[in-house]
């Protein structure tokens, strides 16, 4: 619980909060990078440096998120779940991450 919230809570202040440029984005809709992001990423490197075959992944809308897909496919996660409708999202983001790595080039977010 990095931001202190719950979905309960969130609705009422959260729309405030966008409007009024608190927060960039709906944190539960896409991962903050810089913030929560970089407390994924050190757990997933420290977590794997312990136990290497350790399966990493995340679970919410997040996982529907383009730009957290790819987040999370360079930290290095297995896997990341979504709600059905945003399930092609996802996938498309997916593979544009793994393109986007074999190929050496950075798509945009």
């Amino acid at each position: 619980m990095t931001l202190g919230i719950s979905r309960d809570d969130a609705g009422k202040f959260l729309p405030l909060y966008l409007s009024n440029d608190i927060w960039p984005a709906d944190p539960f809709e896409t991962l903050d990078q810089a913030g929560v992001g970089q407390l994924v990423e050190m757990g997933v490197a420290r977590g794997r440096s312990t136990r290497a075959d350790l399966k990493v992944g995340i679970c919410g809308e997040q996982g529907g998120d383009p730009a957290t897909v790819k987040f999370c496919h360079r930290v290095g996660m297995n896997y990341v779940s979504c709600s059905p409708f945003r399930i092609p999202v996802a996938r498309l983001a997916a593979a544009q991450a793994a393109i986007e790595e074999a190929s050496g080039a950075r798509l945009e977010k």
